[in-house]
């Protein structure tokens, strides 16, 4: 039974995301990264320009898929762009976390002075606080959203209680599947 109830919530959540979002996540599932960067930035204007919470991590996805596409260019402004929203708007917890992964990102993909500009400006913004590391034992979360398909990371979701994890893309909330 409660199964079928949270499948129902699932069913509900996942008719109020929007196509482009869905289409966004699954371009990018599938490695076609350029049209990925195409859908995530249209989608980062618009959240954006309504002053939404996630038009950073929707910049942030636009220039990673852009980095990835080959193009690093183009997606090196998004992924900046992304990080001083953060900044602006005073969520140093996640623009650490978030400015943290970027720098490892690049510097995986061999964009080491992107990578040396991106940390020296983080260093420069973020507040000489120590910030903590996500607890040690969080339920393990499915690797997507069930709702938008988009990727899900324990360390970067906005934990709701013990066990429910927010999808930082489409606000869904997230269980462990048992």
């Amino acid at each position: 039974m409660r199964r079928m109830f949270r499948r129902q919530i699932r069913k509900t959540l996942a008719q109020e995301v929007p196509p482009i979002l869905q289409e966004a996540n699954f371009a990018f599932s599938k490695g076609e990264y350029g049209r990925a960067a195409e859908l995530f930035e249209q989608i980062a204007r618009v959240a954006e320009g309504r002053g939404g919470p996630r038009a950073p991590l929707f910049h942030l996805q636009a220039g990673r898929s852009r980095v990835l596409a080959g193009t690093a260019a183009l997606g090196i402004p998004s992924l900046k762009h992304g990080l001083e929203l953060l900044a602006q708007r005073r969520q140093f917890q996640r623009l650490h976390q978030f400015g943290t992964r970027t720098i490892n990102e690049l510097n995986e993909l061999g964009l080491m002075k992107e990578a040396a500009e991106i940390a020296a400006w983080l260093k420069s913004v973020l507040p000489q606080i120590p910030f903590a590391d996500a607890p040690a034992k969080r339920p393990v979360l499915p690797t997507h959203c069930p709702s938008c398909g988009a990727p899900l990371r324990s360390d970067e979701v906005e934990w709701l209680d013990g066990v429910t994890g927010e999808c930082g893309y489409c606000g869904s909330p997230v269980r462990e599947d048992n």
